[in-house]
């Protein structure tokens, strides 16, 4: 089985009130409570929509159902393979802000070092942030928002560079529209997150 992710956008304030390292159990009980209406019914969650739940909880977080996805990991870390081979072809100013959106997100980055968890929200022992695959607070998702917003009218510039050096027939994000798909659901997440004021967390279940 493969690497699978749930992202979830979280009202941070309602995190805080927990102790530390009792935090992300917060979530993951809130998530897995049965008045949530989460569970209920075998009917997929539409893609590229939103699961809002119900009961005590409903103001403090939700779910985002990526597109094409079924919810693996794996297109997710494609993308981030599909930039290394993109991104010395493209410009400068261009090459940069992805670097950062995708760098914040979900690609280790040119080095393989990028950390996708602010650190000390949520404690630094392993054994209280497992699964834990990305977390990112209200002012960083503010600022990876605002750098999709600018990336957005120039991601055009970046079809026929794709086409010749990242394209990979029959792989995940095989082409150029998964490839943007993939970063605008990631920003449609983003905006809603800093809509509200709240934070990203990825969480591997």
């Amino acid at each position: 089985m493969g690497l699978d992710i749930t992202v979830v956008i979280v009202d941070w304030s309602w995190l805080a009130r927990a102790p530390r390292e009792k935090r992300l159990e917060r979530l993951r009980d809130a998530w897995y409570a049965d008045e949530t209406g989460l569970w209920d019914g075998d009917a997929p969650t539409p893609e590229g929509e939103w699961e809002w739940p119900q009961g005590p909880h409903a103001g403090s977080f939700a779910l985002y159902e990526f597109r094409r996805t079924l919810g693996s990991f794996k297109p997710h870390f494609w993308a981030g393979e599909r930039w290394e081979a993109l991104r010395d072809h493209v410009g400068p100013p261009l090459r940069a802000a992805t670097d950062a959106l995708l760098e914040g997100l979900i690609w280790c980055g040119p080095d393989g070092e990028a950390d996708h968890v602010d650190p000390g929200f949520f404690g630094d022992d392993p054994r209280v942030s497992h699964g834990l695959l990305l977390a990112r607070s209200p002012g960083p998702v503010r600022e990876l928002s605002a750098t999709w917003e600018r990336l957005r009218p120039r991601i055009g510039d970046m079809r026929e560079p794709f086409t010749w050096h990242a394209a990979a027939p029959g792989g995940w994000v095989c082409d150029f529209d998964e490839f943007t798909d993939l970063l605008a659901d990631w920003g449609r997440v983003l905006a809603e997150a800093a809509r509200r004021s709240w934070g990203v967390v990825g969480l591997k279940e």
